[in-house]
């Protein structure tokens, strides 16, 4: 059920167990308000408010404004209108709902794929109460490798994520709970002979703290869009230095289709912010890649 419906819901009981007042608020005076108010006093710390959209807001929750104290009602308006306002610690994030057919991995839980899918539509990206407004999941993620059931090379990846269009990267950082990750809103290749980048605007990469810490992303689109992605055969996702990870080989080493990979940093470079604190490479835990696909309603 979403937040709005809920919020019917109560609003339906108190006016039940009110039968004196009308449906309309507007007709409420002070005492009617204050009466509603105590009957709603166990309910109304329960409702995620800030889960609601700005249009939900503005019609189901600003005519019954008289219902919730001034503080949150004004930290309501500033979360839809100022785009520097913070989220508090004791915002009740938005129901958990365990919709099938999303996703599966391993790595992120549907509150951080339902923010990444606002960051492909560029939905709330500047807002810091993205990750409390409700689940936004318009997209099925339908898995193409996982390194810990398909392998940790850079054949695996080709042969299985090459010319699938619309992918999400998601790493897991070996001994952290750190994850990072990438859209690519094209295909990957592996060119024969040299590498080379490829140009496109609406690719984005990203990290969060932990799977269950969403709360403070790193946020970062392409700002050098020609060289946004990079292909080569011994590389993985690579998007440039931002997130380069490939199978490294000396001048004299034979490449070995079968060698994992051993080079993993991430250098700021094309992407607007760096998204880790360090630029030292780290080995990953385990990695998945998704075909971003529309849901069927």
């Amino acid at each position: 059920m979403k937040e709005v419906e809920v919020w019917d819901h109560v609003l339906k009981w108190g006016l039940e167990k009110n039968p004196t007042l009308l449906p309309d608020p507007t007709t409420w005076s002070d005492d009617d308000f204050k009466m509603m108010k105590n009957t709603l006093q166990h309910c109304l710390p329960l409702i995620r408010f800030f889960s609601l959209s700005s249009d939900e807001f503005v019609q189901k929750i600003r005519p019954y404004k008289k219902l919730l104290n001034d503080q949150l009602y004004e930290e309501l308006i500033c979360s839809y209108l100022d785009s520097n306002s913070k989220p508090n610690d004791n915002i009740l994030l938005p129901r958990y709902r365990n919709i099938d057919g999303i996703i599966d991995s391993k790595i992120v839980n549907l509150n951080i794929i339902a923010l990444i899918s606002r960051w492909i539509d560029k939905i709330d990206i500047n807002s810091k109460f993205s990750y409390t407004r409700e689940f936004y999941l318009p997209y099925k993620f339908e898995l193409l490798l996982r390194g810990s059931r398909d392998g940790f090379t850079p054949k695996k990846f080709h042969r299985l994520c090459d010319n699938k269009p619309c992918t999400l990267t998601l790493i897991k950082v070996k001994g952290m709970e750190e994850i990072i990750g990438g859209y690519n809103p094209t295909v990957w290749k592996s060119p024969d002979g040299c590498g080379k980048y490829f140009e496109i605007k609406d690719s984005f990469i990203f990290s969060f703290k932990s799977k269950d810490n969403f709360k403070d992303p790193i946020l970062s689109y392409v700002k050098n869009y020609s060289q946004a992605l990079f292909y080569e055969r011994n590389a993985g996702p690579t998007f440039d230095d931002d997130i380069d990870i490939y199978a490294e080989y000396d001048d004299d080493e034979d490449e070995d289709d079968n060698k994992n990979y051993d080079f993993i940093r991430c250098k700021q470079q094309s992407y607007e912010k760096k998204i880790r604190d360090t630029e030292d490479k780290f080995l990953i835990d385990d990695y998945e890649v998704f075909q971003i696909l529309e849901r069927d309603h």
